[in-house]
């Protein structure tokens, strides 16, 4: 389970570079952050279980974020 969590900091890492290539700081960094968060969880040698509690979690602050930011805050870019 630790080497998928490697797998998931691999990919926000290059979700990190693309989005700062394509001058989207603010998202960069904040995938930079969740690569960070991936990979320093995965050499902790945690068990199988907790690692999935922590990516449950994970997955619940992001949809409990997600849900808030459409809802709320998104301004609708399309029909002008």
């Amino acid at each position: 389970m630790d080497r998928m969590f490697r797998v998931l900091s691999f990919w926000t890492g290059i979700f990190s570079v693309m989005f700062y290539v394509g001058d989207m700081v603010t998202t960069s960094i904040l995938f930079l952050a969740q690569t960070a968060f991936f990979l320093t969880l995965s050499y902790l040698n945690l068990s199988e279980r907790l690692y999935m509690y922590i990516f449950g979690a994970y997955l619940t602050v992001f949809f409990v974020g997600f849900t808030y930011y459409t809802t709320f805050l998104l301004e609708p870019g399309f029909g002008h």
